[in-house]
């Protein structure tokens, strides 16, 4: 079952990679005829990259966990803790976010974890044991008052259990705290008394997919509404696919993947729909930015939904709403929320 699992998730991510007739490939592995932001939330930062991979006290024969960050700021750093998808067990499938984040000034935190012989509760004890590991072990790059949870898929799900172990338990974040969660799977580990008793100066910002066929968006729904965080301070956004100039931009399951080998390349969702709101999430999250609130978290305002144009033709824009609807019946899914694996499978409706 685990590798069938794994080979849905390695489908859907390379699917997304079938060359369109005009790709517009460029040197970078970017592609698509709508060019990268040049300023402002989601352009490239300016820091240099270094990287440091450590072991995991609970995970001693797994891929080892890796720190990115910015080499030339004086730590410590504002730091994002992430949880990658199932069977992305090596950073090189989101390798276009650690680059970007360190970039920006920030370190991210990657913590892999295996795919047979462990059960869910387990791969959560040993993403946990890895982000506290970093923590342990490089105060002089990690900055635990100014802190974010981020995911996706598994690790999308994973991260509310995660935060509040982080916020809550070991009191991380007293300056700066957020969860960046897209497309989430199932989230096990976390009571709905738990989801209410996240510290006030918790953000959310919920990502999900029009075309995703993986996970339900009710389960996304679920936790967007169980938790304890005011709606000026949390936002629900659905991706939509669109075509722009021969070339389509997919919003799949797949999409802030970007495989080393470009089976999903970088293109503008990566950077306007992914980069661009968690860039603002984190500077209104860590800075209390009210300009970067408008983009990461504006309910809805043009700054925050209005997509990029080329010539004449401009991107969908962003949906952002505080009522969630699903985008499909459940039965379109492969995790629908209604499946006995799903401890809050009774909160789907």
């Amino acid at each position: 079952m685990y590798i069938f699992i794994v080979l849905y998730f390695l489908r859907l991510c390379f699917a997304a990679a079938i060359p369109s007739e005009k790709s517009q490939a460029k040197s970078d592995g970017y592609e698509g005829p709508i060019a990268k932001p040049v300023s402002g939330y989601g352009a490239e930062g300016i820091h240099s990259i270094n990287r440091i991979a450590f072991d995991n006290p609970a995970y001693k024969n797994g891929n080892q966990p890796e720190i990115f960050y910015a080499g030339d700021i004086p730590g410590p750093l504002p730091t994002i803790f992430f949880s990658h998808g199932f069977g992305a067990t090596r950073s090189t499938f989101y390798q276009g976010m650690m680059d970007f984040l360190a970039r920006k000034g920030y370190a991210v935190v990657y913590v892999p974890y295996p795919i047979r012989a462990e059960d869910v509760e387990a791969r959560y004890t040993i993403l946990w044991s890895g982000f506290k590991e970093a923590v342990r072990k490089y105060p002089q790059i990690i900055d635990t008052t100014k802190v974010g949870f981020a995911g996706h898929s598994f690790g999308g799900g994973a991260s509310f259990s995660l935060a509040y172990k982080g916020f809550v338990e070991e009191g991380w974040g007293e300056k700066g705290r957020f969860i960046f969660s897209l497309a989430p799977w199932y989230s096990y580990s976390i009571s709905d008394k738990q989801l209410a008793g996240f510290p006030k100066n918790t953000k959310l910002l919920m990502e999900v997919y029009a075309d995703d066929e993986m996970n339900d968006h009710r389960m996304a729904i679920d936790i967007f509404n169980s938790i304890g965080i005011d709606n000026s301070e949390k936002d629900y956004v659905v991706v939509e696919s669109d075509d722009v100039d021969g070339y389509t931009y997919r919003a799949d399951h797949s999409l802030p993947v970007t495989h080393a080998q470009r089976q999903r390349p970088l293109d503008a969702y990566d950077y306007y729909a992914v980069y661009r709101l968690l860039d603002a999430l984190i500077d209104y999250s860590l800075n209390n930015n009210a300009a970067a609130k408008d983009i990461a978290l504006g309910n809805g305002s043009a700054q925050q939904v209005t997509m990029p144009s080329y010539k004449q033709d401009t991107l969908k824009p962003l949906i952002v709403t505080d009522q969630p609807q699903p985008s499909h019946d459940s039965k379109y899914y492969f995790f629908p929320c209604s499946s006995q694996r799903n401890p809050r499978a009774a909160l789907c409706n």
